[in-house]
């Protein structure tokens, strides 16, 4: 998303026959929304004499959170522009056999760095999470349910950016880099999920009692 435009206009641009911003940019933007929601209850626990005993951890967190929150906004933009080269390859002469190893290899190049982009998404919910954990067992407990929000959020980050690796690995002709990747990709998705769910479980319990 370019946070110089309103979400009415990000929600336009969505919405229309566009191919960007598309799954990829909203599975970043997921993170930045997850990332704010945790900001937001730091903010409501820091400075309440209640919440004295963990004052340091939720500072510590919410700069954490600060942090991932504009990693999430960069990779949301970088997603379009990864999507633009692709594009761009696709659209190169293949008029002769030297044009057409040309268009071939720059084809891979960009689906390449196109996988790149939604793994560092993966990877960036992977390791904020342990911030919004904190913000969900230590913060102000009547924002628990926010917190929980941005987990499954951060769910939601994960599992979009997830399947815009599988989209893009499958177009790579180098099947060793395309299983590295999805290695990496399964190990990642795999404790996330997991997180997930426990987090949300802790969340619902506590608004149970």
């Amino acid at each position: 998303m370019d946070i110089k435009k309103t979400v009415e206009q990000y929600l336009n641009e969505i919405s229309s026959s566009s191919p960007t911003p598309g799954g990829g940019n909203v599975s970043a933007f997921c993170g930045a929304l997850a990332s704010s929601l945790g900001i937001m209850v730091c903010n409501l626990t820091i400075g309440k004499k209640k919440y004295d005993d963990v004052q340091e951890e939720i500072e510590e967190a919410k700069e954490k959170l600060l942090t991932y929150q504009k990693n999430f906004l960069i990779l949301a933009e970088k997603d379009n522009e990864a999507f633009n080269r692709v594009m761009n390859a696709f659209k190169l002469p293949k008029e002769n056999e030297e044009q057409a190893e040309t268009r071939k290899k720059a084809i891979q190049d960009a689906t390449l760095e196109a996988a790149a982009i939604p793994m560092e998404v993966l990877k960036n919910c992977s390791a904020v999470f342990i911030h919004i954990k904190t913000a969900a067992e230590k913060g102000n407990k009547n924002s628990i349910s926010d917190a929980g929000v941005a987990a499954t959020l951060i769910g939601a980050a994960a599992n979009g950016a997830y399947l815009n690796i599988l989209i893009n690995v499958s177009s790579l002709e180098n099947k060793t880099i395309a299983r590295e990747i999805l290695k990496s990709a399964d190990a990642l998705i795999d404790d996330i999920d997991h997180n997930v769910k426990l987090i949300t479980k802790i969340i619902k319990d506590s608004l149970s009692q």
